[in-house]
């Protein structure tokens, strides 16, 4: 199994309630529906307010590396990963479990 993490930072001035991350959120929130290859998948916005914290998560496993290219390619990861790109940055982690 591979986990996926990604956090997400909001770019200088974009808030939470911000339509576009509120669109972005939801469209993530979706994709644990969507997509077969996620054996696992929550995400939400952080709870904490610390200088270092990132604003938003995912933490998500699929079978493989073969699942963890379909699941990056799949096009509704794409549209979502897409509307976050217009407001905000990112870092990954995949690692073998």
């Amino acid at each position: 199994m591979i986990r996926h993490l990604v956090l997400f930072k909001l770019n200088e001035g974009v808030e939470r309630d911000d339509p576009r991350a509120v669109a972005g959120a939801a469209a993530f929130r979706a994709l644990g529906g969507v997509i077969e290859e996620l054996r696992f998948w929550e995400c939400g916005w952080n709870i904490t307010d610390r200088p270092i914290a990132h604003d938003f998560a995912i933490n998500s496993a699929v079978e493989d590396a073969e699942a963890l290219t379909r699941y990056i390619e799949h096009p509704a990861h794409q549209e979502a990963a897409a509307q976050w790109r217009e407001f905000a940055t990112w870092v990954i982690a995949d690692y073998e479990f």
